[in-house]
Formats: C-alpha cells, sequence, structure tokens
C-alpha cells in the first residue's frame, strides 16, 4: 500500500541475531572472561563456535545476506543464544520457519538450565532431548568420551549408538565404553523411549528413529515388543580412556518435567583413583594420532 515501507527479508533476523548476541556475557556461555573487549556480549566468532556454524555464515545472517537458516541452524542458534522459549519462537518465525508445535520434541535448552549448566564446568554433562538426541555437551564431556562432533548430527542419538543398524555407524564415545549392567541399560533406554511416543505422540522424529531401530535392530525389536514404560534409571560405566586408562563413573539422569530433556551427568567416587582419572582427562587429552 502506498505509504508503507516493507522490512527486507532477512533484515529482522540479522537484527535480532545482532541484539540477542550483544546482551549475552561470555561468563553466561561458559566462556573465559576477558578483560580487554570492545562488547560485553558475545563475538560473532564466539557465537560460532557454540552454535557449530562458521563465522562467515553468522555475519551474512546478520548483515541480511543469508535469509533462509535451516531449522536445524535455528535450534543451534537459539541454544547458543540462550533464547527463552518466546524469543525462539520468534526467531524461527524471522527465518520463515514455523516454529516447534506442542506434542512434538524440542531440542531447546531453557535459559534458567543453560546457566546451571556453565556452573556444572567441573563435571562431565551432556544434554539429550526426549528421543536421546545429543543436543550439547560440555569440555570435560569430550574430555571423557571424545568429542561428539566426530558424528554426524543425526548419529549423536544415544538410542541409534546403542542399537546400531548399520554395521559402519560412528560411535558416540570416541573409544570403549562398557556397562556395569548393560541389559539393564538396553531396557531402560527402550521403556523410555516408548514414554516418550506417549508424550510427544505427534513428533516425526521420534516416529522415524522407532521404526527405523524396530525395523534394523533386532535386539531392540525384541525389548520394544515387551511393552514395558519406565523412566532412565542412574547406571554405572568403565570408560576405557587411551590417555588414563579404565575410568568408572557413575552416570546419573534428571529429567525436566515440561521438556523431557534429560541432563546426563558422570561423577566418580570422591577422593577414589577414578576421581582423579577423571580430571586428568580435561589435562593430558588423548594420545597424539588418537581419533577424537
Amino acid at each position: 500500500m502506498e505509504g508503507m515501507t516493507t522490512t527486507p527479508l532477512g533484515a529482522g533476523l540479522g537484527a535480532m541475531i545482532r541484539t540477542w548476541r550483544n546482551r549475552l556475557p561470555p561468563s553466561a556461555a561458559g566462556l573465559p572472561v576477558v578483560r580487554k573487549r570492545r562488547a560485553a556480549g558475545l563475538r560473532r566468532e564466539e557465537l560460532a563456535d557454540l552454535a557449530g556454524v562458521s563465522v562467515d555464515y553468522v555475519v551474512r545472517l546478520e548483515q541480511g545476506r543469508a535469509t533462509t537458516p535451516s531449522a536445524s541452524v535455528v535450534a543451534s542458534l537459539a541454544r547458543a543464544l540462550q533464547l527463552s522459549t518466546a524469543e525462539r519462537d520468534h526467531l524461527y518465525r524471522l527465518a520463515r520457519i514455523v516454529p516447534p508445535a506442542d506434542g512434538t520434541i524440542s531440542d531447546h535448552l531453557p535459559p534458567g538450565m543453560q546457566r546451571v549448566l556453565v556452573r556444572l564446568g567441573d563435571v562431565a554433562v551432556a544434554v539429550f532431548a526426549a528421543d536421546w538426541q545429543l543436543v550439547w555437551w560440555n569440555h570435560r564431556w569430550a574430555a571423557l568420551l571424545g568429542d561428539p562432533s566426530a558424528a554426524p548430527p543425526r548419529m549423536r542419538n544415544f538410542a541409534r549408538d546403542r542399537f546400531p543398524v548399520d554395521a559402519d555407524h560412528i560411535s558416540l564415545a570416541r573409544w570403549p565404553v562398557t556397562d556395569a549392567d548393560p541389559d539393564t541399560t538396553d531396557a531402560a533406554l527402550v521403556s523410555d523411549l516408548r514414554r516418550a511416543t506417549g508424550r510427544f505422540p505427534r513428533d516425526s522424529r521420534l516416529a522415524a528413529l522407532v521404526r527405523d531401530l524396530n525395523a534394523g535392530n533386532a535386539r531392540f525389536a525384541e525389548l520394544w515388543a515387551a511393552g514395558e514404560v519406565a523412566a532412565n534409571r542412574e547406571v554405572h560405566k568403565t570408560v576405557d580412556h587411551p590417555s588414563v586408562g579404565p575410568v568408572t563413573v557413575d552416570c546419573d539422569v534428571l529429567t525436566d518435567g515440561d521438556t523431557e530433556l534429560k541432563i546426563v551427568i558422570m561423577t566418580a567416587a570422591p577422593g577414589s583413583e577414578d576421581e582423579t582419572k577423571l580430571q586428568l582427562t580435561t589435562v593430558v587429552g588423548p594420545p597424539a594420532g588418537t581419533r577424537n
């Protein structure tokens, strides 16, 4: 209409990303605090690293030269920027993508949860969605188990890792991990997925996961047919770390009631040799030549 102006596609998107980046202090994202900084917020390269995208792509988004980010990129940006649910939905709409609907699984980490996770920097911790898709991990987790970013995004799923369909699948852990009671772990995981299908009946990703594992993994199909419904519980694992040797840890799962996000924390008994080894994994890293 005459007298009205239109906003170029992507201009609002770039402006909001820049606004949210500038308001988030590095300390809130678990980054080192450097005294000499021009701005109090995140740098573009810091946002790019947190979101798993290139710095050039962040620049193009903010300048309005990139206007159609994928849903996975939008989700990663929302997590990195620690957006509220309303802000996340606004980011989706600015990117011309329908926000996740009720009844579907959320990969979004609420800001309060992210602040708690940052404060857990001295333990190995990761966050999984309701379908056990890995959505976040800290440097301690990567030091203990290996960097999960080596696996393609679709394969960063604990259920796909536990019940492989393809012979050449890439494991989430870069070195061997054994369970004290593998049968209990398997049964708990499958029953937790069954519970998720009732909680998120319209989620296509969860439906595809269950369909793939039922068709491609006999062990999963057997446990699924048993019909057990339960939540995941504490387990004990031993990580055969290539630098410090075997590390036995307690694996606890805390579940958010609204989103069904699962915070998985790995700790060792206080004062034990395993606790010392767990701390050393961050210091020594994997040996030279080890894929990580």
